[in-house]
């Protein structure tokens, strides 16, 4: 009697599985980044302060994944040359750089005219992976990006602005955007040779070294000054950063980096959901359809992307 034997699953199925679970991930982090909104508003502490403690409350957890994973026999590389740490440091610089502009376009312009901005960062990823490593990109997948963007703007369309007392703000979102995505682009390289959590505890590390004189010098106080203002604080270093910022930092090793910050655009629909849930914003009708045309405009782009 001859035994039959299934054929061993493609490296091409291999990889569109990979990809998918990666998908996910990247999905599950936007949610995990989606909470920060609410955190910051509930926060006792100024914005800067608030972004200090983020990366700062996150490093001890995160220092401790990096260390157990080191103890395996199949450990991961680590940094070892100067190099490497210039790297791991600039991840670190440009996720600062993207805290301390968009928490300063807040205070200059409206929070939607700041959030719509700092959510362009997907241009900005496939503009610089196209000028600075010769990516080239599919007239769909560009239709869907414009297609993300606009159903952002149609999301945040009831609460935009447009006047002469705005455009530091504005100014200031846009370059909020360009260092999102100088963080994308670069932790997307990164994870080429690094883990996400030595990624993540060193990025973490030197963006708190960043964060903690901008804080210090805009005069914002640095301690919470209730028990729920801690847990607030504790909220956003675990949940949004630990969680949610390690997840996305996972899936840029499995999809491109222009693709992934394209369907990072559903994070400002699940903020949206969850202001109505938890600070009983509401919801009207544009943002459904604004959240429609977003999850389209990601549809596309990943069809783009194949």
């Amino acid at each position: 009697m001859t035994k039959t034997f299934s054929p061993a699953p493609s490296l091409a199925s291999d990889q569109t599985r990979i990809r998918r679970i990666a998908l996910s991930v990247l999905f599950l982090g936007a949610m995990g980044i989606a909470f920060s909104p609410i955190f910051v508003r509930l926060s006792d502490l100024g914005p800067t302060a608030t972004g200090f403690h983020r990366v700062f409350l996150a490093v001890p957890l995160l220092w401790a994944w990096a260390m157990t994973e080191g103890r395996r026999h199949d450990a991961p590389a680590r940094p070892g040359t100067r190099r490497d740490f210039l790297w791991l440091i600039m991840a670190g610089v440009f996720f600062a750089g993207d805290l301390l502009f968009w928490h300063w376009s807040i205070t200059f312009t409206s929070v939607a005219n700041s959030t719509l901005l700092a959510n362009a960062a997907p241009i900005f990823v496939t503009l610089g992976s196209f000028l600075l490593f010769g990516e080239r990109f599919s007239k769909l997948f560009l239709f869907g990006l414009t297609l993300g963007i606009a159903g952002a703007a149609i999301l945040m369309a009831d609460s935009l602005t447009v006047s002469a007392e705005t455009l530091l703000g504005d100014a200031f979102g846009l370059v909020t955007a360009i260092f999102y995505a100088a963080y994308i682009v670069t932790v997307g390289r990164l994870r080429a040779t690094f883990s996400t959590a030595v990624i993540m505890t060193w990025s973490s590390a030197s963006a708190a070294v960043i964060l903690l004189p901008a804080a210090l010098i805009s005069g914002e106080g640095l301690m919470a000054e209730t028990l729920m203002g801690w847990f607030v604080l504790i909220g956003l270093a675990w949940i949004s950063h630990t969680g949610g910022q390690s997840l996305i930092a996972y899936a840029l090793a499995h999809l491109p980096a222009a693709f992934s910050s394209v369907s990072l655009l559903v994070q400002p629909i699940a903020s949206s959901v969850l202001a109505w849930i938890i600070l009983g914003e509401a919801l009207g009708p544009w943002q459904a359809v604004g959240a429609g045309v977003i999850l389209s405009g990601i549809f596309l782009a990943r069809r783009g992307s194949v």
